[in-house]
């Protein structure tokens, strides 16, 4: 059974995402090993996907930054990567090697799990809400950035009151960016 490993990027010491046109974007983005980011083992980890797992509004961001940013280290293997895009409302969807699925989410999730390997959900954050209240998600891996942002979206408003984590590992990159893996605990 393919594991579901949830990655949330660009996630502040105050619980917040990086909304684009918010300060905390601005560092994020300013860091030069998140504006590049070609570390060859992540790059590894997302080739090695069996599908990369969206939401609509994740979706066209991720898509109009791939497609036009071509030499960016994520492009192909996005591009040529099987993408599932969680969403009701959307009903095409034009980049290479894309399937919307707009059923039930568990049932949609049972499909993608037939198999070995991983799927690596990128987010949007309903998606990634949605995923926790069913208690899909098997890994959580994080991005935790040295900064209180003050603004944001807050990630977990809305998931289970209880969620216990086992930390698998916890790299802290020479820019202060700690990356953070979770095992769910079962």
């Amino acid at each position: 059974m393919r594991k579901l490993i949830a990655t949330v990027f660009n996630y502040s010491l105050d619980g917040l995402l990086a909304d684009e046109g918010t300060d905390f974007w601005d560092f994020c983005f300013g860091i030069p090993e998140n504006s590049r980011p070609d570390d060859p083992a992540h790059l590894d980890f997302l080739r090695g996907a069996y599908a990369h797992v969206m939401g609509r509004s994740a979706y066209e961001g991720i898509k109009a930054g791939m497609t036009t940013a071509t030499d960016h280290p994520f492009s192909p293997i996005l591009t040529d990567g099987r993408k599932i895009v969680f969403s009701r409302t959307l009903q095409t969807a034009d980049w290479t090697n894309t399937t919307i699925a707009s059923g039930d989410t568990a049932a949609e999730v049972d499909k993608l799990r037939d198999g070995d390997g991983y799927v690596v959900v990128w987010g949007g954050v309903r998606l990634w809400r949605s995923l926790l209240e069913l208690d899909l998600v098997d890994e959580l891996w994080v991005s935790l950035y040295p900064y209180l942002a003050g603004e944001g979206t807050r990630l977990f408003d809305g998931t289970p009151r209880s969620y216990g984590l086992e930390l698998i590992s916890s790299t802290a990159s020479a820019g202060g960016i700690v990356e953070l893996r979770y095992r769910r605990r079962r």
